[in-house]
């Protein structure tokens, strides 16, 4: 074999190598980029999973919000408001104008068009479970109305009863009156020899997000006496039923307070705040008291009873 044969064995074997090598080098690369691709992806994979959990989980609270001994506290005051306070806050100074006969289709569309937020006497066949007159609320965790109605359901549905299970949650962040706090009634039990309450958290922290759907019969109750839509939606006994908040009461109210220092408010006959939200479960409680033919004398005490006669006939 000549020298300029091997030469260019030489050359090509080299070039064969180089090339080799070079192909390595690029295979190598590529695997290391699908690697880190790989693990930036499954990160990207897990994080999304948390967001999703949190997103669907019910009565997601806040890091700031009450747990364990904190949360039985602010539970405990507010399902426990001394009768001497919630007798002196009487009506809490809710306007007399949101109370409304609606004994027609007619009816409740005018109330529902002229009012938006009202309590409407109703007279529909009495909704009743288990034996007793039944309360069903319709309302969502995103929802800053719903928010601000929760506390003064919890307290005045504890006169007739006992929930367990309450746990902290706070309106939408992107919504009105952002994380607004609150209870969620998600995973909650209520007990009761006078009254059923059926909670329907329909929505989650953000408003597309659905945690429960009414029945057909629920729904067909809220499309009749709540046209517009509006949450939150309470039926009592379908005698009564309330649309968003007795005014004076409104989440604005709650801006940048705790749990702590709502529950401490609703303890305070003097506190605009306390006076807003125990006048709405005053109302409610008055409801639920004319449900139940007055009892039990505990809650439906003569302040309460005198409350029944601003209610619409």
């Amino acid at each position: 074999m000549g020298k300029a044969s091997r030469t260019k064995q030489d050359v090509d074997r080299r070039a064969r190598v180089a090339a080799q090598r070079e192909a390595a080098r690029r295979a190598e690369q590529r695997k290391r980029i699908y690697l880190a691709g790989g693990s930036i992806l499954a990160v990207a994979i897990v994080v999304v999973a948390f967001v999703l959990v949190k997103l669907n989980s019910g009565g997601g609270a806040s890091a700031s919000a009450p747990t364990g001994a904190a949360l039985t506290s602010v539970t405990n005051q507010v399902t426990n408001i001394p009768v001497s306070v919630t007798d002196k806050v009487a009506d809490g100074g809710v306007s007399k104008g949101i109370f409304a006969s609606a004994h027609t289709a007619a009816d409740v569309k005018t109330v529902s068009s002229n009012l938006g937020s009202y309590m409407a006497t109703v007279n529909g066949t009495p909704l009743t479970s288990n034996g007793k007159p039944e309360v069903l609320y319709i309302g969502g965790e995103y929802c800053p109305y719903c928010a601000a109605e929760r506390w003064a359901m919890v307290n005045a549905f504890s006169r007739f009863g006992t929930f367990t299970g309450l746990k902290t949650a706070h309106s939408s962040g992107s919504d009105v009156y952002p994380n607004t706090p609150t209870f969620t009634f998600v995973g909650s039990k209520y007990t009761s020899k006078y009254i059923t309450f059926t909670p329907v958290e329909e929505f989650g922290a953000e408003s597309n997000i659905t945690l429960q759907t009414p029945t057909a019969a629920q729904q067909t109750l809220a499309t009749t006496y709540d046209p517009g839509g509006a949450i939150p939606f309470i039926d009592l006994g379908n005698k009564y039923a309330e649309v968003g908040n007795l005014l004076p009461l409104s989440p604005s109210m709650m801006t940048g307070k705790t749990w702590a220092q709502v529950a401490a408010a609703m303890s305070n006959p003097t506190s605009s705040l306390g006076k807003a939200l125990v006048g709405n479960a005053n109302y409610l409680t008055a409801a639920t008291c004319v449900l139940t033919n007055n009892q039990p004398a505990s809650a439906c005490t003569p302040a309460i009873q005198k409350l029944e006669a601003n209610l619409a006939k």
